[in-house]
Order: C-alpha cells, then sequence, then structure tokens
C-alpha cells in the first residue's frame, strides 16, 4: 500500500490514499483540489526521500475544531478567567498518491 508524507502548513501528515483528515484552515473553496508535493513516500518496505510525483487533497469542508477551555487562576488574589477557543480547521481528502 502506498503511503506518503505531507506537509501542510507546517505540519506533517502520513497518508494513503482515501483518508479524510482535518488539516489548520487552507485558502481554497470548498470543492478544490490542491497539488502538494510530498516529502517522502512509502511502499511497503521500500521508501524514498526524493519522491516523484505530486499527491492530490480535495477540500471537503471548512469547519470549527472542539472548545477548548482557557482557565487562569492566581491564589488568594480573587482573580480568575475563563475563555474558550474553536480554532479554524479545513477537512481534506486523499484523492492520489
Amino acid at each position: 500500500m502506498m503511503q506518503a508524507l505531507i506537509e501542510i502548513s507546517d505540519k506533517q501528515f502520513l497518508v494513503k490514499q482515501g483518508d479524510k483528515l482535518f488539516v489548520p484552515r487552507q485558502d481554497a473553496a470548498a470543492g478544490e483540489v490542491i497539488e502538494l508535493k510530498p516529502l517522502m513516500s512509502v511502499d511497503g518496505a521500500q521508501s524514498s526521500m526524493q519522491p516523484t510525483g505530486t499527491v492530490k487533497v480535495k477540500v471537503l469542508e471548512h469547519v470549527r475544531d472542539e472548545t477548548i477551555v482557557v482557565f487562569r487562576k492566581k491564589r488568594r488574589k480573587r482573580f480568575q478567567r475563563r475563555n474558550g477557543h474553536r480554532q479554524h480547521m479545513t477537512q481534506v481528502e486523499v484523492l492520489s498518491i
């Protein structure tokens, strides 16, 4: 089974054909196809650090991640803050390697 190591927004993902994953928000419309250069390709026991070709991923949708609660407190000072954060993400599907 062919796999490839790709880099999207300074994050690396090991993907194979048909994978769906969430990556940081991309500047592409839903339904658009993005071509990426792989950093490494893995095919069974063989791996190549200078792969040829491209990896095509299709943008499925733009979503927001789950809420992360940021809570700060200072003891004995009656100080506490509670904030939430939701990161913008893009769901992509690997079409071909």
